[in-house]
């Protein structure tokens, strides 16, 4: 009994960690659960939530999507630079707030010296791109003076993971109608 413990925490829980093996997949790589803390009989969903992220809301209180892999499906790396840029009127459709946040490879905040571990509505000094849209810039180092402000710092070489959370999400969110962009990895 205990060599089957072992090996189903191995093969089946431990993957939970990473957030394509479960949910509903999304274009461009993004999973979303459609049930949070609504799981009834969907056992292995309620474990990966308790495996990867513990505490979900209802999704009319929060939506949540979920990011390992960059638009080519590589992993998400500190090694490389990223960018997310939702187009003008395309950010998270929400009536309360959202969230970018980067988690370490283990699920937790990922430390830098910005103590920085989540972008969004909250940061009233993102800057919009010239035509209206919004990027962030996800990478180790700083994306220069002039983006620093929409910068989310990533750890140095080691695997990581982005969550957005849409706080009091419009029905686009909840429904399909509205996914998150590409992670494009830069040069």
């Amino acid at each position: 009994m205990v060599d089957e413990a072992t090996k189903a925490e191995s093969e089946l829980v431990s993957p939970l960690l990473q957030f394509r093996n479960y949910g509903l997949q999304l274009p461009s790589h993004w999973s979303t659960v459609s049930n949070g803390a609504q799981f009834g009989t969907d056992y292995f969903t309620r474990t990966a939530v308790a495996k990867s992220n513990i505490f979900v809301n209802k999704q009319n209180e929060t939506k949540y999507f979920y990011q390992d892999l960059d638009a080519a499906g590589a992993r998400l790396n500190g090694a490389g630079r990223y960018t997310l840029t939702f187009a003008r009127g395309q950010l998270p459709p929400v009536r309360g707030f959202w969230s970018v946040t980067l988690y370490s490879a283990e699920h937790f905040f990922a430390p830098n010296d910005l103590k920085r571990y989540s972008i969004g509505t909250k940061n009233k000094a993102l800057k919009p791109n010239a035509d209206g849209s919004l990027t962030i810039y996800v990478q180790p180092d700083s994306p220069g003076a002039d983006k620093e402000s929409n910068w989310l710092p990533a750890p140095q070489g080691d695997d990581f993971s982005l969550y957005i959370r849409a706080y009091w999400p419009e029905a686009a969110a909840g429904d399909g109608r509205w996914t998150p962009p590409a992670v494009l990895k830069g040069q």
